[in-house]
């Protein structure tokens, strides 16, 4: 009877203690808590092994976009191409075109609108700079001379020189305004202004107040418009085209109106981007990852490059190998 009632005692005893909530339940009095030994241990370091190498984590692949062509509709959007000709734009890809094709929908574009017949067209190519390891092609600026020119004024062009024998040769050629240092101050206050500046080598270290005037317009060896041969320096620069790459890899240049015949605004697209093609050497794949072709009022459309890209040939092959060595 006695082991029983201290049985009793003892279970009442624990049900008051899990009803108190706060205090442990772990069956071990509150007065031997006091006398138990608290060990503190140190945080356990990861060996050099084991811890974490943050070159190593920025090495691990990236997840590469999808560009699967062979599923049924591609990510994100509702289906390859509409089944009609009313949809939303912005459900499916936009459609890539022959440049004559688009060409041809820029002219109804402006018959459906009623626009300006002699509005400019304009390309907007987006480049791929990268060379081997970190390079990467210098943006550059380029003067072209189109197969059909579309400007109804020649470029005035001033020429940098201070011998009366090159002076006498420039005048010959064409050239608007020739003279020497006596031009630096006139240029400063803006009453002599021109297109392009060419030079001669002498003269450069002459026109050093002229840099933050001119800028871009200052002459310079990799322009072609610094060198001795003044009479092709002229022809070039009176009827050439220029064009540069902007925001490090965008080309947006002029290349004729849109009452001109669809083949002469082609081949004018054909002349730019062959020519920028010679800045980076063909074994790198495409220079153009992106064309769009628009006119003043039109909306943009994308064109396909492929038909003015340079094919890879054994002879550029050999050229790149000689780069690299």
């Amino acid at each position: 009877m006695g082991s029983m009632a201290a049985a009793g005692r003892v279970f009442t005893g624990c049900y008051k203690h899990i009803l108190m909530g706060s205090q442990n339940i772990t069956g071990i009095s509150t007065l031997l808590e006091k006398h138990l030994l608290v060990r503190h241990f140190a945080a356990v370091k990861l060996s050099k092994t084991e811890q974490k190498d943050p070159k190593k984590e920025n090495l691990k692949p990236k997840s590469e976009r999808k560009t699967d062509l062979n599923r049924h509709k591609p990510y994100g959007l509702t289906a390859w191409e509409p089944v009609d000709d009313v949809y939303r734009i912005q459900y499916y890809p936009k459609k890539v075109h022959d440049v004559e094709t688009a060409i041809d929908m820029l002219k109804k574009f402006q018959q459906l609108d009623f626009t300006y017949p002699r509005q400019p067209v304009y390309i907007d190519l987006r480049l791929d700079m990268k060379l081997e390891k970190k390079k990467k092609v210098d943006p550059f600026v380029r003067i072209v001379h189109l197969p059909y020119p579309f400007m109804t004024t020649v470029n005035k062009v001033l020429v940098f020189t201070e011998s009366p024998e090159e002076v006498a040769v420039a005048q010959k050629h064409g050239a608007d305004i020739v003279g020497g240092i006596e031009l630096i101050q006139k240029i400063l206050d803006d009453e002599i202004q021109a297109d392009f500046y060419v030079s001669v080598p002498d003269m450069i270290s002459k026109l050093v107040p002229l840099k933050n005037k001119l800028r871009k317009k200052f002459p310079k060896t990799k322009r072609g418009s610094v060198g001795y041969n003044i009479p092709e320096m002229i022809e070039i620069f009176k009827t050439g085209h220029e064009y540069l790459v902007e925001r490090d890899c965008y080309i947006l240049s002029k290349i004729g109106t849109l009452d001109m015949p669809r083949e002469h605004i082609a081949a004018n697209v054909a002349a730019i981007i062959k020519d920028a093609c010679t800045q980076r050497p063909v074994s790198f794949g495409p220079f153009v990852e992106r064309a769009i072709i628009c006119s003043a009022t039109s909306e943009s459309l994308l064109f396909n490059v492929g038909p003015f890209l340079p094919q890879i040939t054994e002879e550029n092959e050999k050229e790149n190998q000689n780069v690299n060595n």
